[in-house]
């Protein structure tokens, strides 16, 4: 039995050295290094361009995207004069007829293929964005395993070592040999005890020195899978940032050919009507009616503009939300995006299945709903990254908030920013609606932190807001 005790003895002193040196995780290699934490949180690269929409300027002049017209295109818009005489002249007329029909049919279709390609793009950046996550929450879960295992080996080492280390440092096999003799045994009886109690010991300390092995062993063994995860994790990630680029580019070409068809549509329709028009009626009296619909429009949007803001003074002065109502900021410089209840966390969920499309059994994001047309506003001070109708969350904004952070709003009925403008926080940016995967009329909110989704809750309620 003495042979027994001190081969465990022999066993035990790597323990020991272990544990009076307490070996720092990065030694052992059963846990990331501080380069691989650092790089595991490192922000995604958005080139720079995307803070600024240098991306979206660029798009704006070139069309740059493959696949994708130029959102401008040469093109000769006639004025009223033009129509004028070209009614006045009947050879004139179906000329000036079909040049303008032409630029309607080119209008139209330019906005056509750029927005087809803009949503194919923005479903591929979908779909590689989901990718990502997935595989950065797989790397996540495997290190902290591993760092679980490397601490439970570190106990089991602890408690072995302790008494390994003891004994080594009290001279080694003496002492055992100083536990066994101690003193005079009465007898047979208590020579046969102390023999019981020393097996047990070597038992005992056999146990957790197994133990710590395979808890150091698992710890390696995850620690090597969690490398590979994060290898994994950022092929992904680099596909999920060119993929970004592209949507980008893709939404701000198609953007800008909407922006250049609602310049011109209504009133080459309207020059088109005059030509046509065989009465009494006057290019003024149509050129009139261009402008007042351009005026309703106007105040279209400025009074859904005021009933966001009028939204936002009711739910502050009703003190709905941490850091008051919805857009009402904090002094931490932060505020609530909605002024509505929460209705649904972030995490694991029922997935509710409509006639079209199911919802994803994880949640990343907090619902909140305060009705149709409610103002939505910016959860802090940023620049705007994205505003357009983006995959299944309808229209979209994201807004980078600096530091790795940026927040994302969806379902929106409209949106009031634009891709590379500055908001400040408790700005407007949309009203709610239920465009994209929606089940009604709500705000999804989310948090991402260097590229990863998280929980919105505790991280709004550190800066003073409830969602």
């Amino acid at each position: 039995m003495l042979l027994v005790w001190f081969e465990l003895l022999a066993r035990l002193r790597e323990f020991a050295v272990f544990w009076t040196r307490k070996t720092s995780p990065e030694d052992c290699g059963c846990a990331p290094t501080e380069a691989e934490r650092a790089q595991f949180t490192a922000p995604m690269s958005r080139r720079g361009a995307l803070g600024v929409g240098i991306v979206g300027l660029a798009a704006l002049g070139t069309g740059v995207v493959a696949g994708v017209a130029p959102a401008a295109f040469a093109a000769s818009y006639p004025s009223w004069d033009d129509v004028q005489r070209a009614k006045n002249n009947e050879a004139a007329k179906a000329g000036e007829v079909a040049r303008i029909e032409g630029l309607i049919a080119q209008l139209t279709d330019n906005v056509n293929r750029t927005q087809a390609e803009a949503q194919r793009l923005a479903g591929e950046f979908f779909v590689a964005q989901e990718a990502f996550f997935d595989a950065a929450q797989q790397a996540e879960d495997l290190q902290a395993q591993a760092d679980q295992q490397a601490a439970d080996a570190l106990d089991a080492a602890n408690k072995a070592g302790k008494v390994a280390a003891q004994l080594y440092r009290n001279g080694g096999d003496d002492t055992a040999m100083e536990l066994f003799f101690a003193g005079s045994a009465a007898g047979a009886d208590d020579l046969l005890a102390r023999l019981g109690s020393m097996d047990k010991l070597v038992q005992r300390n056999g146990k957790v020195y197994a133990a710590a092995i395979a808890a150091r062993d698992n710890a390696q063994a995850l620690s090597d899978q969690a490398v590979v995860a994060r290898e994994e994790r950022d092929r992904l990630k680099a596909i999920a940032e060119d993929a970004m680029l592209k949507a980008q580019d893709a939404a701000m070409a198609a953007q800008a050919a909407l922006d250049q068809q609602t310049s011109h549509l209504g009133e080459l329709q309207a020059q088109l009507a005059a030509l046509k028009d065989t009465t009494a009626s006057t290019v003024k009296g149509y050129q009139d009616g261009v402008e007042a619909a351009r005026k309703a429009k106007e105040e279209a949007d400025r009074l859904a503009r005021e009933q966001a803001e009028r939204d936002k003074a009711n739910a502050g002065a009703g003190g709905g939300g941490g850091g008051g109502g919805g857009g009402a900021p904090a002094p931490s410089g932060w505020a609530r995006p909605s002024s509505g209840r929460h209705t649904s966390g972030y995490g694991q969920r029922y997935s509710q299945c409509g006639p079209n499309y199911c919802a994803s059994g994880f949640h990343r994001g907090v619902d909140m709903a305060a009705g149709c047309g409610s103002g939505i506003y910016a959860a802090s001070a940023g620049v705007v990254t994205m505003a357009w109708p983006y995959s299944g969350f309808g229209n979209y904004v994201r807004i980078d908030h600096g530091g790795g952070v940026q927040t994302s709003y969806a379902h929106m009925s409209r949106i009031f920013v634009r891709a590379g403008q500055r908001v400040s926080a408790g700005e407007t940016v949309g009203a709610e609606g239920e465009t994209g995967n929606s089940f009604g009329c709500h705000l999804h909110f989310e948090v991402y932190v260097h590229g990863s989704a998280v929980d919105p809750q505790p991280f709004m309620r550190a800066r003073g807001i409830s969602v």
